[in-house]
C-alpha cells in the first residue's frame, strides 16, 4: 500500500502559547538539536512515505527555514517530497470578515486539492505535539489487511484526578479493535482508556468522501461530527501504540519531556531504534569548548557551546555560553543563550538569544518552570 502524509503544524499552538508566539508548534525546539516536526517527518520517512504535505496557519517562517528543501529527510525530490501548504485565501476574501481555519476539519477542507491530487492509496495524518518513534509501516500493513477505511493510533492512558490529557478523545473499541464511540475525556473518568494520538491512516477515497460530506453539511468538528456520523457506514479501527510517547500540551510537559532525555532508557526508546532514526536539519557547528573550571554532570550539550561553569541535569542547545562561576541545574537553554558570571539557574527554560547578566539567581520548580522569552535580557 502506498501512502502520502499530512502534518498539522499549528493545530496545538495554544497548548504552549509562551513558546509559540513567534513560531509554530512544529518548529518548537526539542532535545538540544531537534524540532517537534522532526518526529512526525521521521516517522513517515522511515515508513517509506516520500510525499508529505505540511499544513500551516501562521508564524511558519522558522518552520520553512528548518525544513528547507527537505534534503535532510531525503525529501528533496522532483516528484513528491515535502510540500508546505499555507492557508488558501482568495483575492475576493474580506480581510476583516474572513478568517483562517480554527479546527482540524477546516484545515483538512482547506487542503482538499492536495489530497485529491495524491495518487497514493492512503493518507497518513499526524500532529506535531508528540514525541514518539512509531512504526507506521505496521499501522499501514494492519490497515490494509483489515480493509479499514480509517485506522486511529491510540495509546493506553491511566486517567486520574490530576491528569491533563492532550491529544484526541477517548476511543472505545470492541474486542476486535473496531471503534464504537468517541468520548471527550473529563476529570471524572478513572482507569485505563485508549486515547487518540491524532495519528491516523485514512483510505484516500474515504477521506475525500468524509470531507465532501462535512463541507456540504457545514460540519466543524472532526471527531464529534464528521467521524461520529460516518461510523455507522465506515470501518474504523484502532492501533494501540505501546512504545514511548510524550505529549507536549503545556510548558510543564515540555520541560519534563526534555529532561526525560537525560535518562538512557528514554533516549534509547526514541533515538536508538533499529532502522528508525530521527532526522533533523544538519548544522555544521564547531565542537563545544569546555574550560578548565567546567563541571558537567548528566547533561545533554549540543555543538558550538562554550562552558566555563557548572551544568547539572540540564539540556543546552547550540551556541550556548556559560561563564565562570555560573551554576545551571535542571534547566533548558535554547540556541545562542548567554549567561554571565556567577549566575544560578534552577528549573529554568531560556528561549533563543536570551541574555542573563552577572550574579542573577532564577529558580522555578519542576511543576512550574521559570520561562524567559526569546531575546530577553535579565
Amino acid at each position: 500500500m502506498t501512502a502520502a502524509g499530512l502534518i498539522f503544524s499549528n493545530i496545538h499552538d495554544q497548548s504552549i502559547p509562551q513558546m509559540t508566539a513567534m513560531r509554530t508548534m512544529a518548529s518548537l525546539p526539542f532535545g538540544g538539536r531537534y524540532r517537534m516536526v522532526d518526529f512526525a517527518l521521521s516517522n513517515m520517512v522511515n515508513s517509506g512515505i516520500t510525499k508529505v504535505g505540511i499544513v500551516t496557519h501562521n508564524n511558519y517562517r522558522s518552520l520553512m527555514d528548518h525544513i528547507g528543501t527537505g534534503k535532510d529527510w531525503d525529501l528533496a525530490r522532483r516528484g513528491g517530497g515535502v510540500i508546505i501548504l499555507p492557508p488558501f485565501v482568495t483575492a475576493y476574501e474580506n480581510p476583516r470578515a474572513g478568517k483562517l481555519y480554527t479546527t482540524r476539519l477546516e484545515a483538512l477542507i482547506g487542503v482538499m486539492e492536495f489530497i485529491k491530487n495524491c495518487t497514493e492509496d492512503a493518507i497518513v495524518l499526524s500532529d506535531c505535539d508528540a514525541v514518539c518513534n512509531i512504526n507506521l509501516s505496521a499501522v499501514l500493513e494492519e490497515h490494509e489487511e483489515e480493509g479499514a477505511d480509517l485506522t486511529i493510533v491510540t495509546r493506553e492512558t491511566n486517567l486520574g484526578k490530576a491528569d491533563k490529557i492532550g491529544g484526541g478523545p477517548i476511543v472505545y473499541a470492541d474486542e476486535d479493535g473496531n471503534v464504537t464511540e468517541f468520548v471527550e475525556h473529563t476529570r471524572l473518568l478513572r482507569g485505563a482508556y485508549d486515547v487518540s494520538t491524532n495519528i491516523m491512516v485514512f483510505s484516500k477515497s474515504f477521506l475525500m468522501t468524509l470531507l465532501l460530506r462535512a463541507l456540504s453539511h457545514g460540519y466543524t468538528s472532526f471527531y464529534r461530527q464528521a467521524l461520529s456520523y460516518a461510523m455507522g457506514s465506515a470501518r474504523i479501527r484502532i492501533y494501540r501504540h505501546d512504545g514511548y510517547y510524550a505529549k507536549i500540551d503545556g510548558l510543564t510537559h515540555y520541560f519534563q519531556a526534555n529532561l526525560a532525555l537525560l535518562h538512557a532508557q528514554t533516549r534509547d526508546a526514541l533515538f536508538n531504534v533499529k532502522d528508525r532514526p530521527i532526522y533533523t536539519k544538519v548544522r555544521n557547528s564547531p565542537p563545544t569548548r569546555y574550560g578548565d573550571s567546567a563541571v558537567i554532570a548528566n547533561a545533554l550539550i549540543a555543538d558550538g557551546c562554550r562552558i566555563d561553569g557548572t551544568v547539572v541535569n540540564s539540556i543546552l542547545f547550540r551556541g550556548v555560553q556559560v561563564r565562570r562561576g555560573t551554576v545551571i541545574k535542571n534547566s533548558i537553554l535554547l540556541q545562542d543563550s548567554f549567561t554571565g558570571e556567577d549566575v544560578t539557574l534552577n528549573c529554568v527554560i531560556a528561549d533563543k538569544n536570551v541574555v542573563i547578566r552577572d550574579a542573577r539567581t532564577l529558580s522555578g520548580h519542576t511543576s512550574l518552570p521559570f520561562y524567559i522569552g526569546k531575546g530577553k535580557m535579565l
